[in-house]
């Protein structure tokens, strides 16, 4: 073979490995590049899902300040009845309970607050087999028939689970108190007059969710 054409072979295989090594290189940066690509996205996935917690960032159960003339009562919600905490809570978001009256009081029995001039609409019960109205609960508020809570509440200041037979059959609980039990208990025990109505108003200033 022709020395020439023997130079023009050597370089034929030469540029064809060349070529070879080359595709081969830009393959790996496409592949790579897609993959940090996704790597990327799927930290911003993760971001985003972070981002869309809860307020508290934590399974932590929701709390609810209750700021009232009286002092501030600190409310700690109940996972287990969804219907009757997403009621409360949203009332609270609205600001719906702020300067409002604790408008019932009976010593040795339970103070009630959340009488709202603005019509709420009714929710299902939530009684459960775990629903007992003891000291320090918090419950709603209803008429004799089922399924009539709205956005009337109460606090225990006693154990009523026991002084009356069907209140843990007809009252949900949907939380506790966990801070200012003194307070409700003070509250408890003011004057009233024939209605259970504090002869002074007992206000609650603001109720706020807690972060």
């Amino acid at each position: 073979m022709p020395h020439k054409l023997k130079s023009s072979v050597r370089r034929s295989r030469r540029n064809k490995k060349l070529f070879a090594v080359g595709f081969v290189a830009v393959l790996v940066v496409i592949v790579g590049a897609v993959f940090a690509f996704g790597q990327l996205g799927s930290t911003n996935n993760n971001s985003n899902n972070n981002s869309n917690d809860d307020n508290t960032g934590t399974n932590e159960p929701l709390k609810v300040l209750l700021q009232t003339s009286m002092g501030n009562i600190t409310i700690q919600l109940r996972d287990d009845k969804p219907i009757t905490t997403g009621n409360f809570r949203s009332l609270v978001e609205q600001g719906a309970y702020d300067n409002t009256i604790f408008h019932r009081v009976i010593k040795d029995f339970m103070i009630q607050g959340g009488q709202l001039n603005q019509a709420v609409s009714a929710i299902d019960d939530e009684i459960g087999t775990n629903n007992h109205n003891v000291k320090g609960t918090i419950a709603m508020a209803k008429t004799s028939a089922p399924n009539s809570a709205t956005s009337q509440f109460f606090i225990n200041v006693v154990d009523n689970s026991n002084l009356y037979a069907t209140f843990d059959t007809t009252y949900t609980v949907f939380g506790n108190v966990i801070e200012g039990m003194d307070v409700a208990e003070a509250i408890s025990n003011v004057g009233t007059d024939s209605s259970d109505k504090p002869l002074t108003d007992v206000i609650l200033i603001k109720a706020e969710i807690l972060p």
